[in-house]
Protein backbone atom coordinates (compact mmCIF):
# COMPACT_ATOMS: atom_id res chain seq x y z
CA UNK A 1 0.00 0.00 0.00
CA UNK A 2 3.04 2.39 0.63
CA UNK A 3 4.81 1.83 -2.68
CA UNK A 4 1.05 2.27 -4.00
CA UNK A 5 0.47 5.46 -2.81
CA UNK A 6 4.12 6.83 -3.48
CA UNK A 7 3.43 5.82 -6.99
CA UNK A 8 0.36 7.79 -7.35
CA UNK A 9 1.87 10.90 -5.78
CA UNK A 10 4.51 10.80 -8.43
CA UNK A 11 2.39 10.46 -11.07
CA UNK A 12 -0.28 13.46 -9.95
CA UNK A 13 3.26 16.09 -9.03
CA UNK A 14 4.09 18.47 -12.19
CA UNK A 15 7.57 18.65 -13.55
CA UNK A 16 9.78 20.63 -11.71
CA UNK A 17 7.59 20.97 -8.39
CA UNK A 18 7.10 16.77 -8.36
CA UNK A 19 8.08 15.72 -4.55
CA UNK A 20 11.57 14.96 -3.83
CA UNK A 21 10.93 11.33 -2.86
CA UNK A 22 10.61 10.58 -6.98
CA UNK A 23 13.23 12.66 -8.18
CA UNK A 24 16.92 11.72 -8.11
CA UNK A 25 20.76 12.98 -9.55
CA UNK A 26 23.39 10.98 -11.41
CA UNK A 27 26.37 12.82 -12.24
CA UNK A 28 28.78 11.72 -14.25
CA UNK A 29 32.46 12.91 -14.53
CA UNK A 30 34.97 12.09 -16.68
CA UNK A 31 38.28 12.41 -15.63
CA UNK A 32 40.49 14.89 -18.25
CA UNK A 33 37.80 14.56 -20.68
CA UNK A 34 37.33 17.19 -23.26
CA UNK A 35 34.93 17.81 -26.33
CA UNK A 36 36.26 14.60 -28.42
CA UNK A 37 32.06 13.62 -29.55
CA UNK A 38 30.17 14.74 -32.02
CA UNK A 39 28.09 16.54 -29.45
CA UNK A 40 30.68 19.12 -29.70
CA UNK A 41 31.16 18.64 -33.42
CA UNK A 42 34.26 16.42 -33.19
CA UNK A 43 33.40 13.84 -36.39
CA UNK A 44 36.14 11.77 -35.80
CA UNK A 45 35.81 10.37 -31.94
CA UNK A 46 32.59 8.12 -32.13
CA UNK A 47 30.50 8.63 -29.13
CA UNK A 48 27.26 7.02 -29.38
CA UNK A 49 26.29 6.95 -26.02
CA UNK A 50 27.13 10.84 -25.62
CA UNK A 51 25.37 11.61 -28.63
CA UNK A 52 22.16 9.92 -27.06
CA UNK A 53 22.47 11.93 -23.65
CA UNK A 54 23.28 14.74 -25.67
CA UNK A 55 20.17 14.24 -28.00
CA UNK A 56 18.04 14.04 -24.45
CA UNK A 57 19.91 17.16 -22.46
CA UNK A 58 20.51 20.70 -23.02
CA UNK A 59 24.14 20.94 -24.49
CA UNK A 60 25.85 23.98 -22.38
CA UNK A 61 29.06 25.31 -24.95
CA UNK A 62 30.43 27.70 -22.23
CA UNK A 63 31.11 26.04 -19.49
CA UNK A 64 34.11 26.31 -17.26
CA UNK A 65 35.95 24.38 -14.11
CA UNK A 66 37.17 26.94 -11.54
CA UNK A 67 40.31 25.29 -11.23
CA UNK A 68 42.12 23.24 -13.60
CA UNK A 69 43.87 20.55 -11.58
CA UNK A 70 41.75 16.91 -10.41
CA UNK A 71 41.08 16.86 -6.64
CA UNK A 72 40.61 20.61 -6.19
CA UNK A 73 37.86 20.64 -9.10
CA UNK A 74 36.27 17.34 -7.63
CA UNK A 75 36.45 19.82 -4.20
CA UNK A 76 34.56 22.91 -5.88
CA UNK A 77 31.94 20.22 -7.63
CA UNK A 78 31.14 18.42 -4.30
CA UNK A 79 31.60 22.03 -1.86
CA UNK A 80 30.33 24.42 -4.62
CA UNK A 81 33.29 27.06 -3.07
CA UNK A 82 36.45 27.34 -5.05
CA UNK A 83 39.77 26.05 -4.28
CA UNK A 84 41.44 28.76 -2.57
CA UNK A 85 38.24 28.23 -0.04
CA UNK A 86 37.58 25.41 0.65
CA UNK A 87 41.14 24.81 1.19
CA UNK A 88 41.86 21.59 -1.78
CA UNK A 89 44.78 23.52 -3.14
CA UNK A 90 46.12 20.39 -5.04
CA UNK A 91 45.88 16.82 -4.97
CA UNK A 92 44.50 14.73 -2.40
CA UNK A 93 46.91 11.57 -2.81
CA UNK A 94 49.92 10.53 -1.64
CA UNK A 95 52.42 13.26 -0.99
CA UNK A 96 50.53 15.75 -1.91
CA UNK A 97 48.21 15.36 0.92
CA UNK A 98 45.61 18.48 0.47
CA UNK A 99 42.58 18.01 1.64
CA UNK A 100 39.57 20.40 2.46
CA UNK A 101 39.25 22.44 5.51
CA UNK A 102 36.93 20.26 8.21
CA UNK A 103 34.18 22.66 8.38
CA UNK A 104 32.87 22.69 4.92
CA UNK A 105 29.58 21.78 4.38
CA UNK A 106 29.66 18.82 1.17
CA UNK A 107 26.91 18.15 -1.37
CA UNK A 108 26.99 14.66 0.11
CA UNK A 109 26.58 15.65 3.71
CA UNK A 110 23.54 17.93 3.19
CA UNK A 111 21.59 15.48 1.29
CA UNK A 112 22.34 13.08 3.83
CA UNK A 113 20.81 14.96 6.40
CA UNK A 114 17.64 15.76 4.08
CA UNK A 115 17.31 11.46 3.87
CA UNK A 116 18.62 11.84 0.17
CA UNK A 117 20.54 8.78 -0.30
CA UNK A 118 24.06 9.50 -1.70
CA UNK A 119 26.72 7.32 -3.28
CA UNK A 120 29.71 7.66 -5.18
CA UNK A 121 31.29 4.76 -7.82
CA UNK A 122 34.80 5.51 -9.19
CA UNK A 123 37.73 8.21 -8.77
CA UNK A 124 37.02 10.22 -5.39
CA UNK A 125 40.26 11.74 -4.92
CA UNK A 126 39.17 14.44 -2.27
CA UNK A 127 39.28 14.70 1.92
CA UNK A 128 38.66 14.29 4.44
CA UNK A 129 36.46 11.54 4.68
CA UNK A 130 34.16 13.73 7.32
CA UNK A 131 33.62 16.47 4.79
CA UNK A 132 32.81 13.97 1.58
CA UNK A 133 30.78 11.33 3.44
CA UNK A 134 29.17 9.03 1.06
CA UNK A 135 26.42 6.39 2.06
CA UNK A 136 27.61 4.15 -0.39
CA UNK A 137 31.85 3.98 -1.56
CA UNK A 138 33.25 2.37 -3.94
CA UNK A 139 36.50 4.11 -4.74
CA UNK A 140 40.17 3.93 -4.88
CA UNK A 141 40.24 4.35 -1.83
CA UNK A 142 39.04 0.51 -1.32
CA UNK A 143 39.39 -0.87 -4.56
CA UNK A 144 41.85 -0.61 -7.45
CA UNK A 145 41.15 2.90 -9.34
CA UNK A 146 41.82 0.82 -12.75
CA UNK A 147 38.78 -1.71 -11.89
CA UNK A 148 36.48 1.13 -10.21
CA UNK A 149 37.31 3.68 -12.55
CA UNK A 150 37.91 2.09 -16.11
CA UNK A 151 37.13 -1.45 -16.01
CA UNK A 152 33.01 -0.54 -17.01
CA UNK A 153 31.54 -4.18 -16.34
CA UNK A 154 32.50 -3.18 -12.69
CA UNK A 155 31.21 -0.03 -12.90
CA UNK A 156 27.68 -1.29 -13.79
CA UNK A 157 28.31 -4.15 -11.34
CA UNK A 158 28.33 -1.49 -8.73
CA UNK A 159 25.56 0.88 -9.99
CA UNK A 160 23.42 -2.22 -10.11
CA UNK A 161 24.35 -2.90 -6.37
CA UNK A 162 23.96 0.66 -5.42
CA UNK A 163 20.22 0.59 -6.99
CA UNK A 164 19.20 -2.06 -5.26
CA UNK A 165 19.84 -1.24 -2.22
CA UNK A 166 18.29 2.26 -2.70
CA UNK A 167 16.69 3.42 -5.54
CA UNK A 168 13.37 2.93 -3.65
CA UNK A 169 14.74 6.34 -1.97
CA UNK A 170 15.61 9.98 -3.55
CA UNK A 171 19.10 9.31 -4.14
CA UNK A 172 22.38 11.13 -5.52
CA UNK A 173 24.99 8.93 -7.42
CA UNK A 174 28.11 10.40 -8.57
CA UNK A 175 30.13 7.98 -10.94
CA UNK A 176 33.35 9.43 -11.74
CA UNK A 177 35.16 7.50 -14.45
CA UNK A 178 39.28 7.53 -14.52
CA UNK A 179 39.04 7.70 -18.63
CA UNK A 180 40.43 9.40 -20.42
CA UNK A 181 43.10 10.34 -17.95
CA UNK A 182 46.74 9.47 -19.26
CA UNK A 183 48.39 6.57 -17.51
CA UNK A 184 51.65 6.74 -19.06
CA UNK A 185 53.49 7.57 -15.42
CA UNK A 186 51.50 5.01 -13.67
CA UNK A 187 50.64 2.43 -15.47
CA UNK A 188 53.05 2.42 -18.66
CA UNK A 189 52.35 -1.47 -19.43
CA UNK A 190 48.91 -0.55 -20.96
CA UNK A 191 49.87 2.46 -23.20
CA UNK A 192 49.86 6.15 -22.81
CA UNK A 193 46.21 6.70 -21.67
CA UNK A 194 45.67 2.83 -20.78
CA UNK A 195 44.02 1.83 -24.12
CA UNK A 196 45.04 -1.24 -23.44
CA UNK A 197 43.68 -1.81 -20.47
CA UNK A 198 41.21 -4.63 -20.57
CA UNK A 199 41.24 -4.65 -24.46
CA UNK A 200 41.72 -8.99 -24.72
CA UNK A 201 44.68 -8.25 -27.11
CA UNK A 202 46.67 -10.93 -24.42
CA UNK A 203 46.13 -12.10 -20.83
CA UNK A 204 48.41 -9.50 -19.61
CA UNK A 205 46.03 -6.86 -20.51
CA UNK A 206 43.19 -8.65 -19.32
CA UNK A 207 39.24 -8.15 -20.67
CA UNK A 208 36.29 -6.17 -19.38
CA UNK A 209 33.78 -7.78 -21.38
CA UNK A 210 31.49 -5.04 -22.13
CA UNK A 211 33.52 -2.82 -24.05
CA UNK A 212 34.47 -3.08 -27.46
CA UNK A 213 37.85 -1.32 -28.07
CA UNK A 214 37.21 1.73 -31.19
CA UNK A 215 40.53 2.17 -32.90
CA UNK A 216 41.78 5.34 -34.64
CA UNK A 217 44.20 5.85 -37.77
CA UNK A 218 46.00 8.73 -36.41
CA UNK A 219 45.91 10.28 -39.35
CA UNK A 220 42.58 10.39 -39.28
CA UNK A 221 42.40 12.29 -35.67
CA UNK A 222 41.66 16.09 -35.43
CA UNK A 223 44.14 18.24 -34.09
CA UNK A 224 43.59 20.96 -31.95
CA UNK A 225 45.39 24.28 -32.06
CA UNK A 226 46.92 23.89 -29.06
CA UNK A 227 48.51 20.94 -29.90
CA UNK A 228 51.53 20.09 -32.27
CA UNK A 229 50.42 18.69 -35.11
CA UNK A 230 53.59 15.95 -35.11
CA UNK A 231 52.95 12.28 -35.69
CA UNK A 232 53.77 11.33 -32.23
CA UNK A 233 50.95 13.78 -31.03
CA UNK A 234 48.81 12.05 -33.48
CA UNK A 235 49.39 9.24 -31.83
CA UNK A 236 48.62 10.20 -28.51
CA UNK A 237 45.53 11.15 -29.73
CA UNK A 238 44.09 8.28 -31.45
CA UNK A 239 45.12 6.83 -28.54
CA UNK A 240 42.95 9.14 -26.32
CA UNK A 241 40.58 8.42 -29.11
CA UNK A 242 40.21 4.68 -27.79
CA UNK A 243 39.83 5.54 -23.98
CA UNK A 244 37.18 7.23 -25.17
CA UNK A 245 35.52 5.05 -26.52
CA UNK A 246 35.45 3.29 -23.17
CA UNK A 247 34.24 5.85 -20.85
CA UNK A 248 31.31 6.75 -23.80
CA UNK A 249 29.92 2.70 -23.42
CA UNK A 250 30.46 2.94 -19.84
CA UNK A 251 28.09 6.33 -19.80
CA UNK A 252 25.84 3.65 -22.06
CA UNK A 253 26.17 0.94 -19.17
CA UNK A 254 25.60 3.14 -16.68
CA UNK A 255 22.16 4.61 -18.24
CA UNK A 256 21.21 1.30 -19.01
CA UNK A 257 21.22 0.36 -15.48
CA UNK A 258 19.03 3.30 -14.11
CA UNK A 259 16.53 2.38 -16.93
CA UNK A 260 16.04 -1.34 -15.92
CA UNK A 261 15.52 -0.20 -12.23
CA UNK A 262 12.59 1.92 -13.47
CA UNK A 263 14.68 5.23 -11.96
CA UNK A 264 16.12 6.67 -15.04
CA UNK A 265 12.59 8.86 -15.86
CA UNK A 266 12.90 10.39 -12.74
CA UNK A 267 17.05 11.28 -12.88
CA UNK A 268 18.41 14.59 -13.69
CA UNK A 269 21.34 13.10 -15.35
CA UNK A 270 24.68 15.42 -15.50
CA UNK A 271 27.66 15.31 -17.74
CA UNK A 272 31.28 16.99 -17.31
CA UNK A 273 34.93 16.49 -16.72
CA UNK A 274 37.51 17.51 -13.84
CA UNK A 275 39.71 19.49 -15.87
CA UNK A 276 40.76 20.38 -19.39
CA UNK A 277 42.18 17.53 -21.69
CA UNK A 278 46.60 16.28 -20.31
CA UNK A 279 47.55 18.44 -23.43
CA UNK A 280 49.72 21.33 -24.09
CA UNK A 281 47.50 24.66 -23.03
CA UNK A 282 45.33 22.41 -21.13
CA UNK A 283 45.25 20.55 -17.75
CA UNK A 284 46.55 22.60 -15.05
CA UNK A 285 46.38 25.89 -17.38
CA UNK A 286 43.75 28.48 -17.23
CA UNK A 287 43.84 28.43 -21.25
CA UNK A 288 40.51 27.53 -22.67
CA UNK A 289 41.92 24.32 -23.63
CA UNK A 290 42.64 23.66 -19.68
CA UNK A 291 39.14 24.91 -18.28
CA UNK A 292 36.74 24.61 -20.78
CA UNK A 293 34.57 21.49 -20.16
CA UNK A 294 31.81 19.56 -22.24
CA UNK A 295 28.46 20.29 -19.72
CA UNK A 296 25.11 18.23 -20.73
CA UNK A 297 22.25 18.22 -18.47
CA UNK A 298 19.25 15.95 -18.89
CA UNK A 299 16.14 16.51 -17.19
CA UNK A 300 12.90 13.74 -18.06
CA UNK A 301 10.89 17.24 -16.52
CA UNK A 302 11.91 19.56 -19.45
CA UNK A 303 11.72 17.49 -22.46
CA UNK A 304 11.29 21.14 -24.08
CA UNK A 305 14.87 21.90 -23.84
CA UNK A 306 15.84 18.09 -24.98
CA UNK A 307 18.98 18.77 -28.08
CA UNK A 308 19.33 22.68 -27.44
CA UNK A 309 22.05 24.80 -26.70
CA UNK A 310 22.59 26.96 -24.72
CA UNK A 311 25.40 30.09 -24.25
CA UNK A 312 25.06 31.04 -21.15
CA UNK A 313 28.39 30.91 -19.22
CA UNK A 314 28.37 28.36 -16.19
CA UNK A 315 30.75 27.22 -14.28
CA UNK A 316 31.24 23.42 -12.32
CA UNK A 317 30.34 25.88 -8.97
CA UNK A 318 27.12 25.43 -10.73
CA UNK A 319 26.70 21.81 -9.82
CA UNK A 320 25.97 22.18 -5.91
CA UNK A 321 23.32 24.83 -5.90
CA UNK A 322 21.78 22.52 -9.27
CA UNK A 323 21.36 19.69 -7.62
CA UNK A 324 20.29 21.38 -4.25
CA UNK A 325 17.43 23.15 -6.16
CA UNK A 326 16.33 19.74 -7.72
CA UNK A 327 15.97 18.67 -4.55
CA UNK A 328 14.35 21.71 -2.82
CA UNK A 329 17.28 21.08 0.03
CA UNK A 330 18.19 24.62 1.17
CA UNK A 331 21.58 25.87 1.62
CA UNK A 332 22.90 26.66 5.09
CA UNK A 333 24.01 29.84 6.53
CA UNK A 334 27.76 29.33 7.93
CA UNK A 335 30.91 30.83 8.78
CA UNK A 336 34.25 29.45 7.82
CA UNK A 337 37.57 30.12 8.97
CA UNK A 338 35.45 33.00 10.44
CA UNK A 339 34.27 33.72 7.16
CA UNK A 340 30.75 34.05 5.93
CA UNK A 341 30.34 31.39 3.36
CA UNK A 342 28.05 32.67 0.26
CA UNK A 343 27.95 30.50 -2.62
CA UNK A 344 29.12 32.06 -5.69
CA UNK A 345 27.40 29.62 -8.23
CA UNK A 346 23.97 29.67 -9.21
CA UNK A 347 21.39 26.57 -10.28
CA UNK A 348 21.05 25.87 -14.19
CA UNK A 349 17.35 24.78 -13.71
CA UNK A 350 16.43 28.46 -14.56
CA UNK A 351 18.16 27.46 -18.19
CA UNK A 352 16.06 24.40 -18.41
CA UNK A 353 12.44 25.69 -17.76
CA UNK A 354 12.65 29.12 -19.36
CA UNK A 355 14.03 31.45 -22.08
CA UNK A 356 17.03 32.97 -20.33
CA UNK A 357 19.24 35.02 -22.13
CA UNK A 358 22.49 33.99 -22.31
CA UNK A 359 23.28 37.44 -21.57
CA UNK A 360 22.28 37.15 -17.80
CA UNK A 361 24.96 34.35 -17.19
CA UNK A 362 27.89 36.33 -19.05
CA UNK A 363 31.03 35.84 -16.63
CA UNK A 364 32.82 32.84 -14.75
CA UNK A 365 35.84 32.93 -12.43
CA UNK A 366 38.62 30.48 -11.84
CA UNK A 367 41.12 29.94 -9.13
CA UNK A 368 44.34 27.45 -9.16
CA UNK A 369 47.16 27.02 -6.87
CA UNK A 370 48.50 23.67 -6.90
CA UNK A 371 48.22 20.39 -8.92
CA UNK A 372 51.47 18.41 -7.38
CA UNK A 373 52.33 19.61 -4.38
CA UNK A 374 55.71 20.47 -6.33
CA UNK A 375 53.79 22.99 -8.38
CA UNK A 376 53.31 26.43 -7.07
CA UNK A 377 52.15 28.37 -9.77
CA UNK A 378 48.77 30.23 -8.35
CA UNK A 379 46.79 31.95 -11.04
CA UNK A 380 43.11 33.87 -11.08
CA UNK A 381 41.23 34.41 -14.18
CA UNK A 382 37.64 35.99 -15.09
CA UNK A 383 36.37 35.03 -18.19
CA UNK A 384 33.15 37.07 -20.06
CA UNK A 385 31.66 36.49 -23.84
CA UNK A 386 34.29 38.59 -25.11
CA UNK A 387 37.11 38.78 -22.37
CA UNK A 388 40.03 36.74 -20.32
CA UNK A 389 41.87 38.06 -17.69
CA UNK A 390 44.72 35.85 -16.19
CA UNK A 391 46.66 37.07 -12.88
CA UNK A 392 49.46 35.02 -13.02
CA UNK A 393 50.66 35.42 -9.23
CA UNK A 394 53.91 33.41 -9.96
CA UNK A 395 54.72 35.08 -13.23
CA UNK A 396 58.81 34.96 -12.19
CA UNK A 397 58.84 31.31 -11.97
CA UNK A 398 58.82 28.98 -15.14
CA UNK A 399 55.24 27.45 -15.33
CA UNK A 400 55.93 24.11 -13.86
CA UNK A 401 55.11 20.39 -16.07
CA UNK A 402 53.66 17.45 -13.73
CA UNK A 403 54.95 14.20 -13.95
CA UNK A 404 51.84 12.41 -15.96
CA UNK A 405 52.09 15.62 -18.85
CA UNK A 406 56.11 15.16 -18.44
CA UNK A 407 56.38 11.66 -20.00
CA UNK A 408 53.48 11.76 -22.38
CA UNK A 409 54.34 11.19 -26.03
CA UNK A 410 53.35 14.79 -27.46
CA UNK A 411 55.66 16.55 -24.63
CA UNK A 412 58.49 14.45 -25.11
CA UNK A 413 58.54 15.42 -28.70
CA UNK A 414 58.65 18.87 -27.99
CA UNK A 415 61.29 18.72 -26.20
CA UNK A 416 63.18 16.35 -28.36
CA UNK A 417 62.21 18.78 -31.09
CA UNK A 418 63.56 21.96 -29.06
CA UNK A 419 66.77 20.47 -28.07
CA UNK A 420 66.92 19.26 -31.75
CA UNK A 421 66.26 22.51 -33.53
CA UNK A 422 63.64 20.60 -35.15
CA UNK A 423 60.38 22.37 -35.85
CA UNK A 424 57.68 21.42 -33.10
CA UNK A 425 54.32 22.44 -35.16
CA UNK A 426 53.31 24.10 -32.21
CA UNK A 427 51.57 27.78 -31.78
CA UNK A 428 54.25 28.24 -29.06
CA UNK A 429 57.85 28.17 -27.78
CA UNK A 430 58.89 26.03 -25.00
CA UNK A 431 60.35 29.82 -23.47
CA UNK A 432 56.93 31.33 -24.10
CA UNK A 433 55.29 28.59 -22.62
CA UNK A 434 56.81 28.16 -19.52
CA UNK A 435 57.55 32.10 -18.73
CA UNK A 436 54.27 34.05 -18.89
CA UNK A 437 53.53 38.16 -17.80
CA UNK A 438 51.72 38.81 -14.77
CA UNK A 439 48.73 40.10 -16.74
CA UNK A 440 47.12 38.18 -19.81
CA UNK A 441 44.30 39.84 -21.26
CA UNK A 442 42.87 38.35 -24.60
CA UNK A 443 39.98 39.51 -26.67
CA UNK A 444 38.41 35.78 -27.20
CA UNK A 445 35.84 36.96 -29.51
CA UNK A 446 38.41 38.13 -31.81
CA UNK A 447 41.27 35.91 -30.26
CA UNK A 448 40.18 32.49 -29.66
CA UNK A 449 43.44 30.95 -29.20
CA UNK A 450 44.72 33.42 -27.06
CA UNK A 451 47.59 34.80 -28.89
CA UNK A 452 47.45 38.14 -28.38
CA UNK A 453 48.20 39.80 -25.29
CA UNK A 454 46.65 42.99 -24.46
CA UNK A 455 47.09 44.13 -21.16
CA UNK A 456 49.91 46.77 -21.86
CA UNK A 457 47.61 48.14 -24.73
CA UNK A 458 46.64 51.74 -23.62
CA UNK A 459 43.30 50.82 -25.74
CA UNK A 460 41.90 48.39 -23.44
CA UNK A 461 43.21 49.84 -20.57
CA UNK A 462 39.39 50.47 -19.04
CA UNK A 463 38.67 46.83 -20.13
CA UNK A 464 41.22 45.93 -18.28
CA UNK A 465 40.92 47.58 -14.99
CA UNK A 466 36.79 46.79 -15.05
CA UNK A 467 38.12 42.94 -15.45
CA UNK A 468 40.58 43.85 -12.20
CA UNK A 469 37.97 44.98 -9.75
CA UNK A 470 35.44 42.57 -10.60
CA UNK A 471 38.05 39.52 -10.31
CA UNK A 472 38.89 41.26 -6.81
CA UNK A 473 35.30 41.70 -5.89
CA UNK A 474 35.02 37.91 -6.58
CA UNK A 475 37.92 36.99 -4.54
CA UNK A 476 36.79 38.68 -1.86
CA UNK A 477 33.38 37.29 -1.39
CA UNK A 478 35.17 34.19 -1.66
CA UNK A 479 37.73 35.29 1.49
CA UNK A 480 40.62 34.07 -1.03
CA UNK A 481 44.18 34.18 1.31
CA UNK A 482 46.14 35.36 -2.07
CA UNK A 483 44.03 38.18 -2.78
CA UNK A 484 46.99 40.80 -1.98
CA UNK A 485 49.52 38.67 -3.69
CA UNK A 486 52.48 39.05 -5.43
CA UNK A 487 52.78 42.60 -4.12
CA UNK A 488 51.48 42.75 -0.81
CA UNK A 489 50.31 40.98 2.21
CA UNK A 490 46.50 40.35 3.74
CA UNK A 491 46.37 41.72 7.92
CA UNK A 492 43.01 40.89 9.08
CA UNK A 493 43.43 39.73 12.33
CA UNK A 494 44.80 41.47 15.60
CA UNK A 495 44.65 45.74 14.56
CA UNK A 496 43.48 44.88 11.29
CA UNK A 497 40.51 42.54 11.91
CA UNK A 498 38.03 45.01 11.64
CA UNK A 499 39.45 46.81 8.41
CA UNK A 500 41.31 44.14 6.88
CA UNK A 501 43.67 45.70 4.39
CA UNK A 502 46.26 45.15 1.62
CA UNK A 503 49.82 46.31 3.26
CA UNK A 504 52.62 46.83 0.12
CA UNK A 505 55.61 44.36 0.13
CA UNK A 506 57.56 47.10 -1.96
CA UNK A 507 59.15 44.45 -3.94
CA UNK A 508 58.59 45.89 -7.20
CA UNK A 509 56.30 43.16 -8.36
CA UNK A 510 53.29 46.16 -9.33
CA UNK A 511 52.82 45.97 -12.81
CA UNK A 512 51.94 49.40 -12.34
Amino acid sequence: MDKLFTFLKCLTLLSHFQDSSCKNVLLIVGDDAGFETQVYNNSICKTPFLNKLGSHSLVFTHAYASVSSCSPSRSTILSGLPQHQNGMYGLHQDVHHFMSFDGVRSLPNLLHQANIKTGIIGKKHVGPKSVYSFDFEETEENNSILQVGRNITRIKQLVNKFLTLYKTSPFFLYVGFHDPHRCGHSHPQYGAFCEKFGDNSSAEMGHIPDWTPVHYDPQSVKVPYFIPDTPEARKDIAAQYTTISRLDQGIGLVLGELEKHGVLQDTLVMYTSDNGVPFPSGRTNLYDPGMSEPFLVSSPYHKASWGKRSSAMTSLLDILPTVLDWFKVPYPEYKLLKHPVQLTGKSVLPLLEYEVAAESRDTVYASHNLHEITMYYPMRVIRTKQYKLIHNLNYLMPFPIDQDFYVSPTFQDILNRSKSGEPTHWSKSLYSYYYRDVWELYDIMNDPQEKINLWAEPSHRKILEALKNKLFHWQNVTSDPWICSPKGVLEDKGLYSSNPQCLPLYNGLDPN
